[in-house]
């Protein structure tokens, strides 16, 4: 790699981080680009893409505007950075995020993180979850109720990223965690982010779109599933998600818009899945939902336990 390479920045919003975070996700290529989404420490969304080779300006500005608006796309700025440096001066200002007994918190807070406090540290890196946003603090949020009340014993995170949640519910439940995305960059920092928090033996992770991973379908049925992703992958799978559930399990859906959280509470219901609890927080609702107590019919309910 060249000494210098070349990031484009943006502050936004915090929905439009969260939609250009994934169209980028899914759209570059990421042996040549990466993209990161943060907080930084005035408060303000961000979105950073690393270049390892010098971009086409005009084609990275035309799919800002497809994906988010013209604006946007015009104040985009380029600049040359240290190809080394650009992720760790980023995410170096970001404050500790604090939700029920977790804290989630960088490098630089680990001395500041409560004695009686979970403690998740995460290195975001490449992949998007540094328990800033708002879908992610929901889940965290639904996951300390839910273990005050029941011990999962075996738990399935969809969209995993940096590994947040995950890595918090080994931590809180010390139990599996079975953790998937579809981005390899999200895979490989997760991972890492277990070995820094040391729940590596409980977590297995997994490359693949949706529950179609093996490891997913060999480790079912699931007490407490997990999906912090888009709208459109959480309408398909609700079908799947009612298959992988234990009777009584909890599902948590997060990555809705206020407006877009009926429709997807009305197909989970047909599952048989029952809403228990809505949490909104920056505009954003986090769904917990939770699977009829008795055995489904053939099919759908998995092995005996």
């Amino acid at each position: 790699m060249n000494d210098s390479t070349t990031v484009a920045r943006l502050t936004c919003d915090e929905p439009t981080a969260r939609r250009l975070a994934a169209v980028l996700g899914e759209s570059l290529d990421t042996e040549k680009a990466v993209c990161a989404a943060f907080v930084s420490a005035d408060g303000a969304w961000q979105i950073a893409i690393h270049f390892r080779l010098p971009p086409d300006q005009a084609a990275v500005r035309a799919l800002v505007k497809l994906a988010a608006h013209e604006e946007a796309a015009a104040a985009i700025r380029f600049e040359p950075v240290a190809a080394a440096d650009w992720v760790r001066q980023s995410l170096a200002g970001l404050a500790p995020v604090r939700v029920g007994r977790f804290v989630v918190h960088g490098a630089h807070d680990r001395a500041n993180v409560p004695t009686n406090a979970i403690a998740v540290e995460i290195e975001a890196g490449l992949a998007f979850g540094t328990g800033h946003h708002g879908t992610t603090r929901g889940c965290l949020a639904a996951l300390d109720a839910l273990t005050k009340r029941r011990r999962a014993r075996n738990t399935l995170d969809i969209g995993t990223g940096s590994g947040v949640l995950a890595i918090a519910t080994a931590k809180a439940l010390r139990a599996a965690v079975v953790a998937s995305d579809i981005d390899p960059s999200a895979v490989a920092t997760a991972r890492s982010n277990a070995r820094l928090n040391r729940v590596a033996s409980f977590l297995t992770f997994a490359r693949a779109a949706g529950v179609t991973a093996p490891a997913i379908g060999r480790r079912r049925p699931y007490d407490l599933i997990f999906a912090n992703i888009l709208l459109g992958p959480l309408m398909r799978l609700a079908v799947p998600f009612a298959r992988l559930s234990a009777p009584g399990a909890c599902v948590v859906l997060s990555g809705l818009l206020p407006a877009q959280a009926n429709g997807v509470i009305a197909i989970y219901q047909a599952q048989g899945l029952a809403l228990t609890r809505r949490i909104v927080l920056a505009g954003w609702v986090t769904l917990v939902l939770q699977a009829p107590p008795h055995r489904r019919r053939a099919g759908l309910g998995g092995r005996k336990r």
